[in-house]
């Protein structure tokens, strides 16, 4: 049924955008979707990916305005980003693709007071987590009737692209050691959906890349 996880938690995300607008960069950009409403937003927004297809499904998309998209295909573990150039930087459910460590590259291209936004997944590690895994079960049922409802109200639901997934998750206690070392200050929250949101800001003092 058509019910995404990701695009549940776009709202999520566009509330981190910082004010005013700037570039952005959207790592695993998929068919486009959430780049197209960062553009909405304002933002000047390039999606990179490593899938051809995804890359041609985003740009044959075009831009709603008033930002603009553009995209490319690229491994992020490679791709050479400007540094502190980028008001926001996403990435969704494609961190786990890459090595953790990618975020210093990510980190290092955002400018100062701009916002890393990764909504990823994770193995449970805590008794809360697992908690949380089974309140997902049911909700995840109900929502996708719900979704499903909808649609055939409306004439059913358009075709959906779905991007190659990487099904090998790290612990979520992990991801949280290794945010807390790499990236001071940010937060790990753990979402209903099989999800959990991390969050940096860029202090305004941080030292450049040397």
């Amino acid at each position: 049924m058509p019910f995404d996880h990701n695009h549940h938690y776009h709202p999520t995300l566009l509330r981190l955008l910082p004010p005013g607008p700037g570039r952005a960069l959207d790592v695993g950009c998929g068919d486009g979707r959430f780049a197209r409403k960062l553009a909405a937003a304002g933002m000047t927004v390039e999606g990179i990916d490593a899938s051809d297809e995804m890359i041609t499904r985003a740009s044959a998309a075009g831009s709603p305005g008033p930002g603009t998209t553009e995209y490319r295909r690229a491994d992020v573990t490679t791709e050479p980003l400007e540094l502190e150039s980028y008001a926001f930087i996403s990435c969704l459910a494609s961190l786990h693709h890459v090595p953790f460590e990618t975020v210093t590259r990510l980190r290092d291209a955002l400018a100062p007071g701009g916002v890393l936004a990764v909504l990823g997944c994770a193995r449970p590690s805590r008794p809360s987590d697992y908690a949380r895994e089974l309140v997902a079960a049911p909700a995840n049922v109900l929502a996708r009737l719900i979704v499903f409802a909808g649609d055939q109200l409306n004439g059913g639901a358009d075709p959906v692209a779905k991007a190659p997934v990487h099904m090998k998750f790290p612990p979520l206690n992990d991801v949280r050691r290794d945010a807390a070392r790499l990236l001071p200050g940010s937060t790990v929250r753990p979402l209903v959906f099989w999800r959990h949101l991390l969050t940096w800001r860029k202090p305004t003092d941080h030292p450049a890349a040397g």
